[in-house]
């Protein structure tokens, strides 16, 4: 007998033995392949937990979704569900609270001439959540403006780019804060050519009522005929940075 044919047939017995060998246990397997799937999840789960302890809710966020997509059916999963959710939600909330906080913008502005030299103007300002074409030009944002001029002192005011307000010698305004009433509310157009602005003349309480809402309308009249209205979402308002006005 030549050795290739030693070779088939040391071959041949032990593929009869291996077929002749107990099978492997169905029940053992899943077991195993269980324990498997506990232990990855567990990673993702003690990841998770670290960071929920530290209230990093966006980053426990994100260990909780992919812990819920890897593995859905994990005793992992199970235990963590309600703290996942609530992560989930946290995050979801400290994104928004830094959206409306981005919406506005903050200067302090050195003043060069004048009486008051060496004085600082404050300012603190947003758009509108939408543009409005005020005059059949375009849409363009409508920008609202608080500021705090060592010699003018403090003032409230609108602002456009294109297109003109109608309230020379004085009008109203509505204002809508929320989910209240519109209430009508003093306004003014000053003739000058240097801004297109409109003064809210009560920026006191203007501004009282920005710090406690969430969203104001502002419905004015204009120019080209009829009323607009601004629409800002004023939750995000960093209130020390117009600190006299407090």
């Amino acid at each position: 007998m030549n050795a290739r044919n030693k070779t088939l047939i040391s071959l041949g017995l032990v593929l009869a033995l291996a077929a002749c060998g107990p099978a492997q246990d169905p029940k053992a397997e899943a077991e195993a392949k269980r324990a498997a799937t506990e232990q990855a999840a567990g990673e993702y789960a003690t990841a998770f937990e670290a960071e929920y302890a530290k209230q990093n809710w966006e980053l426990a966020s994100a260990h909780g979704e992919v812990l819920k997509a890897k593995y859905p059916t994990s005793d992992a999963v199970a235990r963590l569900q309600s703290q996942i959710d609530d992560a989930k939600a946290k995050a979801a909330a400290a994104r928004e609270e830094r959206r409306l906080a981005g919406l506005w913008t903050y200067l302090n502005t050195p003043l060069k001439g004048g009486p008051v030299k060496g004085g600082v103007q404050l300012s603190a300002s947003i758009y509108s959540k939408d543009p409005i074409d005020v005059d059949g030009s375009g849409a363009r944002p409508v920008q609202l403006i608080f500021r705090d001029h060592p010699e003018w002192g403090r003032s409230s005011y609108l602002v456009l780019e294109k297109g003109d307000f109608d309230c020379y010698g004085g009008c109203k305004v509505k204002l809508k804060v929320d989910d209240a009433a519109p209430k009508p509310v003093d306004a003014s157009r000053p003739k000058t050519d240097e801004a297109i602005a409109m003064f809210i003349e009560d920026e006191k309480m203007l501004w009282r009522t920005v710090k406690d809402a969430k969203r104001i309308e502002i419905e004015f009249p204009v120019k080209a005929g009829g009323t607009r209205t601004a629409v800002y979402e004023v939750a995000g308002l960093d209130s020390s940075k117009l600190p006299k006005w407090n």
